[in-house]
């Protein structure tokens, strides 16, 4: 058995034991039942990862950076030059970043995975080389990489998330780099959620509308080209998801699945960024379906594609601030929100403890 095929079948679902006493936990605290919300929902989802009730801290907490190049950059669906990738990485890893500046405020560390960047970078503090190949191949003309290379970034991002949880993390934030990654992004949402590339194609890092009418061409000619109907969901178990997300996909969509899967399997909760995490969170749910019960949805991207994908695996996004930055900065900043929902099931009195009169009493 690989190390994916170990991972894979080291998910369960999520434990409805312990998620079953933390929403009897929580209508017996001070406050009026249900009164926080979606922050309630969020606590007992990590008490079903966890297996208890109440469910540990998601502290520390690790932002991964996948980053990789695109061959459909090619196409000029994007206005910045792919050079951008590589020299973004080394932003990040001397913390001049967005991504660096939140996970500063959060508390969180930040590791850089290079899983295909189009070039050689030089060892950086916080720098990971996992290398599977310099960037895809252009997607619109055929499969962006081979099953061999999707297997490899794949299991990189399994590895990276072992490690991770391993040196005492207990919350994972998916990030990611990439100059033309929503165009693979859209792609991908497209064959995993049954949608038209008209639907889920966005703007990116802003393009003019010429361009954007050209970015939805493209990736309907990737489908196209990799046959795989535009609005026909991937449904035929994980060996034809495995050749969807080579077809279409990124070096770090394929990294960033293995990431979640990874969780998974450590049983720890992945807050997911944006519309590229979104992307990768499909994948994953397609190779292992119980996955998804260990993602958090961060925000919601103006991507419309992200709003999609969210849609498709059933995840309510918890912040939404019209951001479209990628690098894990919607994760980073729902962190203290997944936090604070937590803290509240440790912290916070019951009627009884607190001789205060419950309105049933």
């Amino acid at each position: 058995m690989t190390p994916l095929e170990e991972t894979i079948h080291a998910i369960r679902p999520i434990d409805p034991g312990p998620m079953a006493d933390a929403r009897s936990h929580h209508d017996r605290l001070t406050k009026p039942r249900g009164s926080l919300g979606v922050l309630e929902d969020v606590a007992v989802r990590l008490a079903g990862i966890a297996g208890c009730c109440p469910p540990p801290l998601p502290v520390p907490a690790a932002l991964a950076i996948f980053a990789a190049d695109h061959g459909v950059h090619a196409q000029g669906v994007s206005p910045w030059p792919q050079e951008v990738t590589a020299q973004m990485v080394a932003n990040f890893a001397a913390g001049g970043a967005v991504a660096n500046a939140f996970a500063a405020e959060v508390g969180a560390s930040v590791t850089v995975v290079d899983v295909g960047v189009a070039a050689d970078l030089p060892p950086a503090p916080g720098l990971i080389v996992r290398k599977v190949a310099y960037g895809t191949a252009d997607l619109s003309i055929g499969p962006a990489m081979t099953r061999e290379q999707a297997v490899r970034a794949l299991t990189a991002g399994v590895e990276v998330a072992r490690e991770l949880v391993a040196a005492g993390n207990r919350c994972l934030i998916t990030g990611d780099m990439g100059i033309a990654n929503t165009t693979a992004s859209a792609a991908l949402i497209c064959a995993f959620a049954g949608h038209d590339p008209a639907s889920v194609t966005g703007r990116g890092t802003g393009i003019d509308d010429a361009t954007y009418q050209h970015k939805i061409e493209i990736v309907r000619r990737a489908l196209d080209a990799n046959g795989i109907p535009p609005a026909g969901a991937v449904q035929d178990g994980p060996e034809e998801a495995l050749r969807a997300l080579a077809a279409l996909g990124g070096l770090e969509h394929a990294a960033l699945a293995g990431f979640v899967l990874g969780a998974a399997a450590a049983r720890v909760p992945v807050i997911l960024d944006g519309v590229i995490a979104g992307a990768a969170a499909l994948v994953a749910a397609a190779l292992a379906p119980d996955a998804v019960g260990y993602c958090v949805a961060g925000h919601r991207s103006v991507e419309p594609g992200h709003a999609v994908a969210l849609a498709h695996l059933g995840l309510r996004p918890l912040v939404d601030l019209e951001l479209r930055l990628g690098e894990g900065s919607g994760g980073l900043l729902a962190h203290p929100l997944v936090s604070a929902a937590v803290r509240v099931m440790h912290d916070v009195a019951t009627f009884d403890s607190a001789g205060v009169a419950d309105k049933d009493s």
